[in-house]
């Protein structure tokens, strides 16, 4: 299962368990607990997501519900 918004977050940090699971950790929810820390995936709207720009390491933030 694809993360959804989580996979191209600033704010996404992946974890994979000893026995090889897989989890997306919300580090905005380590600080603010309106923000959960481990998602439901995948997670198409969040009104804290800022996106990755690999680019040229810009962020850009969409708002959402």
């Amino acid at each position: 299962m694809r993360p959804g918004l989580c996979e191209t977050c600033i704010y996404q940090r992946r974890i994979t368990s000893e026995k090889g699971s897989v989890f997306y950790l919300c580090e905005r929810g380590l600080k603010d607990p309106s923000f959960p820390k481990y998602p439901r995936l995948p997670v198409l709207r969040c009104s804290g997501f800022e996106e990755k720009d690999g680019r040229d390491g810009l962020q850009r933030q969409t708002t959402g519900g």
